[in-house]
């Protein structure tokens, strides 16, 4: 391959060319992204950045098992392609048998767009959104606010080669706004309230309507009530119930369940141990509302890979698996426990259907409320709390899931079906499994930004939840 032969299906070609293991595994992620920042009303940066990474996965063959190697570098070149690959075929041999080791994926499949061109963005994904964003600054002027956020666009262009025949190729475009807006409160208290999208290309997200939203919370902040610590009825809007909900996906693996380590697993009591999954909760009801929790590689809006990508082994993906077909998924079906995620090799640990997890989280069987609609509803027997976001979200106890954080950038009362002011932050201590089997209703299903999480997972879409006792655990004095 001469130093201009760079194109990331060479690179994959050409690595395993060069391969000397058994097995041979080769991903090349081209990755572009375009930013915006901007504060107090005003652009303050913005660039288009662009990279590669090449991870090489090596296989060995012998007597004990098969033993794997895997090494990812960035910005390799075409002299630096066999080293990379020695140095994966090294650490095969050095290591001890893989405890997930399968036969790589086979089949001369092929992506019919494997040898063309990585897809890129740029800053004209921006060119509709930037004129509405300075609308937005003026109309955040004329109302004494301040705006404060970003707005991020990436696309990662994968392809992904094995000894065993695959060529795959998956464009994922992903794309992120968040949006602050600031004012000065009575007495000088701070009143802060955030707005957050996901989008694929900026073409569906509005910052005007985001501010207007933003700006009414502002003014609901103008009233001030401090409330003590309890258990509240509250509202969470659908970008909470995916960050907790995340985190439940991320925790329900089904070795670790089978193993006695999660919520997921049930104490075995001998009688049914040679049930497939007998020490798990599957076929547990986990709510009484007709909830369906699913991933799906084509869902509309939230597209991705429709196939394994994995760069590293874990409790919960392997590099043994990548090619393996991913398809539409119940992890909860109509309240009930239906699948928790697995490998090849966890499956058969378990006897359990493979289920590779997928890159997308949705929530849907609740009504068809908006959380407008539910706050008119809710507040009649009561106080009600509404809450804008979580952050800080650290898990306390595995056996139950029981996770802590804070609330931010706003709790409201909602007395009688109104919003009547702003209440203090808290900190939280809840189990998203047990909330779920407390949930009183579910609303409309929408696309979602988890706050918490928007690093690592963006394609989410959720109902807002009323939960009728949300534990409120301490007073936080953070805003």
């Amino acid at each position: 391959m001469s130093r201009r032969t760079t194109t990331p299906h060479e690179i994959v070609e050409r690595a395993l060319e060069l391969s000397r293991a058994d097995g041979c595994v080769v991903i090349a992620d081209e990755h572009s992204s375009a930013n915006l920042r901007w504060a107090g009303n005003a652009l303050t940066t913005n660039g288009v950045t662009r990279g590669r990474t090449l991870t090489v996965v090596a296989t060995v063959d012998g007597g004990q098992g098969t033993a794997s190697g895997v090494v990812t570098r960035s910005a390799v070149t075409a002299d630096e392609l066999e080293p990379l690959v020695r140095a994966a075929e090294a650490a095969a041999r050095e290591a001890g048998p893989a405890e997930d080791a399968q036969p790589l994926v086979g089949g001369e499949k092929a992506s019919a767009d494997f040898t063309e061109a990585p897809a890129e963005t740029s800053s004209e994904v921006f060119a509709a959104f930037a004129p509405a964003l300075g609308e937005s600054f003026r109309q955040a002027r004329s109302g004494g606010r301040e705006l404060y956020g970003f707005a991020h666009h990436g696309v990662v262009s994968s392809y992904l080669g094995t000894s065993a025949g695959l060529r795959l190729r998956h464009d994922q475009p992903t794309g992120t706004l968040e949006l602050n807006a600031k004012s000065a409160g009575t007495g000088a208290e701070p009143r802060s309230a955030w707005a957050g999208r996901a989008t694929r290309d900026f073409t569906d997200v509005d910052p005007r309507e985001m501010d207007a939203e933003l700006s009414r919370r502002l003014g609901w902040a103008e009233r001030r009530i401090e409330l003590p610590a309890g258990r509240y009825e509250t509202l969470l809007p659908p970008t909470a119930v995916a960050d907790l909900l995340i985190y439940q996906m991320w925790s329900s693996g089904a070795r670790d369940a089978a193993e006695g380590r999660t919520v997921f697993s049930r104490p075995a009591d001998g009688s049914d141990a040679a049930r497939p999954g007998a020490g798990t909760r599957l076929g547990e009801r986990l709510s009484e509302l007709p909830l369906t929790l699913r991933s799906d590689p084509r869902a509309a809006g939230l597209e991705c890979a429709p196939f394994v990508l994995a760069h590293s082994s874990g409790d919960d993906a392997s590099i043994f698996d990548n090619g393996l077909p991913l398809a539409p998924t119940e992890w909860i079906r109509e309240g009930v426990l239906h699948r928790l995620p697995t490998t090849r090799h966890s499956a058969g640990l378990t006897g359990l259907p493979v289920a590779p997890a997928i890159d997308n989280l949705l929530l849907e069987g609740g009504g068809s409320r908006s959380l407008d609609e539910m706050v008119a509803a809710a507040g009649h027997d009561g106080p009600t709390l509404l809450l804008t976001c979580l952050w800080y979200i650290r898990e306390v106890d595995p056996a139950t899931l029981l996770l802590t954080g804070l609330t931010r950038d706003g709790v409201y009362l909602v007395e009688n079906g109104e919003v009547t002011g702003e209440v203090n932050n808290f900190r939280f201590n809840e189990s998203p499994v047990d909330l779920l089997s407390r949930a009183v209703e579910a609303g409309r299903t929408e696309r979602t930004l988890p706050r918490e999480w928007g690093d690592y997972f963006t394609r989410a879409a959720m109902p807002a939840l009323r939960v009728a006792d949300f534990h409120m655990s301490s007073v936080s004095r953070g805003v």
